[in-house]
């Protein structure tokens, strides 16, 4: 399961929730927010950051399974079809994409209120250029409310998808 949307649009505490569901009901799940795999700069080398994210998910991924993970839910931004295939590959599982939908006003009171520059800042910015730019759109096999109520939003995917 990959619960994808822009930037503030919930894609972490929905997957965090979703764990939360998972782990009471007992299933070996695994969750991950995808950026952590690829926070880290090293200039020169604009697809670094792309390449490392991916073959660092790919690893994570398979120790996961091997682990006896039955039920994994990833949150990242997917911004276009070869982005998708390209996480789709590193995955390597069968995936059903969520895009959680907001409007503007969602994402900029979920951004401009966090502590952090950089989330403040730069991820209002390309939050509010992707929601522009309708970017990532018509990747998913389902989209949601990313308004809703965390719990709500996470059974509603989780049923979808059969894990309740």
């Amino acid at each position: 399961m990959l619960v994808t949307g822009v930037y503030g649009s919930g894609k972490s505490t929905v997957v965090a929730d979703m764990g939360a569901l998972l782990q009471s009901r007992g299933e070996a799940f695994g969750i991950l927010d995808v950026d952590w795999l690829g926070w880290f700069d090293v200039p020169g080398d604009p697809e670094l950051n792309q390449r490392v994210t991916l073959s660092n998910l790919q690893h994570i991924c398979s120790a996961y399974v091997d682990a006896g993970v039955r039920r994994l839910a990833l949150a990242w931004s997917i911004r276009d079809h070869a982005h998708l295939e390209s996480t789709r590959s590193a995955v390597g599982l069968p995936m059903t994409v969520v895009r959680l939908l907001v409007d503007e006003a969602t994402v900029r009171a979920r951004l401009e209120s966090d502590p952090t520059e950089e989330r403040r800042v730069d991820d209002l910015r390309v939050g509010l250029e992707w929601l522009s730019r309708n970017r990532g759109a018509g990747l998913e096999d389902l989209s949601v409310s990313g308004t809703s109520p965390v719990r709500e939003i996470s059974e509603h995917i989780c049923r979808h998808v059969g894990w309740l």
